[in-house]
């Protein structure tokens, strides 16, 4: 990793509009979560907050992150400038990689926790399993966006239909989308941590081998992306 592209990322994370949004995702989902359970008595709500966590503030967060750290220097031909130091271009991939990694395990994963045990104090185990599922599913989440990033401007966007398209809709549809679902391959995970979650039966060595794979091709995909812009000359 290099220092000074740690810190760029973190400035251009959390210095744009989009370091607001990637707050204010689970601040929302937390508040829910209160609100739920002020009202309600221990337990009530809880599936149905933290399938919208899970689904898609974790998500949305992972693609803001990930969008944020590169997408902007595609966008506005900046990355370029960044390409012309001596700087090696795998490693810049992998401390944008890492910035944006820790914010979905902190504004992502984590608040699943939290949500989880805000509204049912006496179940820590099935807390702690949505916060290790929701970090295995950010892990890969954060790499394929970042990959959404360096190869098009349009990531956002396509990072919203993978998200509500093929996790969601179809995830839901056909059976076999959970071997190529990264969330199939996080509530895996989490089902190996606590029997109260629902397992997708994929197998655990299979998930987080999967996650692994996936993580590191992205990663590795988009540095060599950055490497073609110094190439080609690509905006």
């Amino acid at each position: 990793m290099n220092p000074t592209i740690v810190r760029l990322s973190v400035q251009a994370l959390l210095g744009r509009r989009r370091g607001l949004v990637l707050v204010i995702v689970p601040a929302v989902l937390l508040a829910l979560s209160v609100v739920i359970r002020a009202l309600t008595d221990e337990g009530v709500g809880q599936d149905a907050v933290l399938e919208l966590g899970y689904t898609l503030a974790m998500p949305l967060v992972c693609l803001l992150a990930a969008s944020a750290v590169l997408g902007p220097e595609v966008d506005d031909g900046s990355v370029v400038y960044l390409l012309a130091k001596p700087v090696n271009r795998h490693a810049i991939a992998l401390s944008k990689y890492v910035v944006a990694w820790i914010c979905g395990l902190v504004l992502g994963a984590l608040p699943l926790t939290l949500c989880a045990l805000v509204l049912s104090w006496s179940a820590p185990e099935e807390a702690v399993a949505w916060g290790v599922g929701g970090a295995v599913a950010a892990t890969a989440y954060v790499a394929l966006f970042l990959a959404l990033a360096a190869l098009t401007k349009h990531a956002v966007v396509v990072g919203l239909l993978v998200v509500l398209m093929w996790e969601g809709l179809l995830g839901n549809l056909l059976v076999g989308i959970r071997w190529v679902s990264i969330g199939s391959w996080g509530r895996e995970v989490a089902a190996s941590v606590s029997d109260l979650l629902w397992s997708p039966e994929v197998g655990l060595g299979y998930a987080l081998g999967a996650a692994v794979v996936l993580a590191v091709a992205s990663v590795w995909f988009a540095g060599d992306r950055l490497r073609s812009f110094t190439l080609r000359g690509d905006e």
